[in-house]
């Protein structure tokens, strides 16, 4: 009878591993979108719908293949962008543009959104916090302020207020609660060197602006938790900086090499990433970036839609000797959890 327990108990085991094999998780397309309207996504941010049960990405949208725009007007006049997943990641669709409701002053139809985050508030809002610019320009000596706004659907956003902070130039928040239950935003102060600022808020509406965090010059901040560490990382134009830090943010130590500073070999995939999102599934966590596919070095400003378009990609960060390390070349097996508090 022993002996029948045993070979039982091999079985089962045996039987797990089999359907693990059959069963193993999806594999992210490479490239995981590229915008269908303006070929232009950048800058994505991924939170669960829970009304829809699919997972949403906004994202700028830049108009990358508008022709006969001088400058850096394509890089401005742009709207958020909206796809969304319903297989936990590994492929997206195009859903549409945020309805984003803004005073006249801010631009009227010429309005410049960049760089959304959202968070799901106590009020059982979502609040999405982006840089807004007052028109279309074709270079970059502009105001830019980061405006609040509020939804009960994730589509329609409305009730904008901007917000007091460093400066007149403030773009690329990034929202995170922290232990003592403020909220946190980390963004970029173009005034004081491109240098990572923060404020704080008890409820999301009253912030206090905090001053520097990280001097170093970057933008598109991304703050999260993970392996019992508090994180930070910036997009340096040559690979994604990180920060970490041991007592809540109060002090920070920079990781040695960048994260996605070498270009992949994977299709849309072969440049340096930029500006990151991360979403933190049970143990794993996943960065999102976007690439502009077909710049090098050497030709970084020329003025075509292939120069100009750009691919959102997602990899899969590892934990190790205290660091965070992740290879763009290996399939990127994904299964995004919804947040229980979300359901």
């Amino acid at each position: 009878m022993r002996n029948l327990n045993w070979l039982l108990v091999v079985f089962l085991l045996f039987s797990c591993v089999a359907t693990h094999a059959e069963n193993p998780k999806p594999v992210a397309a490479k490239p995981l979108y590229r915008d269908p309207v303006y070929d232009g996504a950048a800058d994505p941010t991924v939170i669960w719908n829970p009304l829809l049960k699919r997972w949403w990405m906004f994202y700028t949208n830049r108009r990358a293949n508008v022709a006969d725009l001088t400058g850096v007007t394509w890089v401005h006049g742009t709207p958020i962008g909206i796809a969304e997943s319903a297989d936990n990641g590994a492929t997206w669709k195009y859903v549409s543009t945020a309805d984003i409701q803004l005073p006249p002053e801010f631009g009227g139809k010429d309005v410049t959104l960049w760089a959304p985050d959202v968070v799901l508030g106590d009020d059982h809002q979502w609040h999405m916090f982006l840089a807004v610019v007052p028109g279309i320009f074709p270079d970059w000596n502009h105001p830019r302020s980061i405006v609040h706004l509020t939804s009960t659907d994730l589509l329609k956003w409305r009730n904008a207020q901007p917000l007091t902070l460093a400066t007149d130039r403030v773009i690329d928040p990034s929202i995170i609660r922290m232990s003592d239950h403020l909220w946190r935003m980390y963004y970029n102060d173009e005034r004081h060197g491109k240098a990572i600022y923060y404020a704080e808020s008890p409820d999301l509406n009253t912030w206090t602006d905090k001053g520097p965090a990280v001097g170093t010059k970057c933008e598109g901040p991304k703050a999260f938790r993970w392996q019992n560490k508090f994180w930070l990382i910036v997009d340096e134009w040559k690979g994604l900086a990180v920060y970490r830090s041991d007592d809540d943010g109060k002090t920070w130590s920079k990781q040695h090499d960048n994260l996605l500073a070498t270009p992949g070999t994977g299709t849309d995939d072969q440049a340096k990433g930029g500006h990151p999102d991360v979403v933190i599934s049970k143990d794993r966590a996943y960065l999102f970036y976007f690439t502009h596919p077909n710049r090098k070095d050497s030709d970084q400003m020329s003025d075509t839609t292939a120069h100009r378009r750009s691919s959102i990609q997602v990899v899969e960060m590892k934990f190790k000797d205290g660091w965070l390390t992740c290879d763009r070349d290996q399939p990127t097996q994904i299964d995004l959890i919804p947040p229980i508090a979300a359901n």
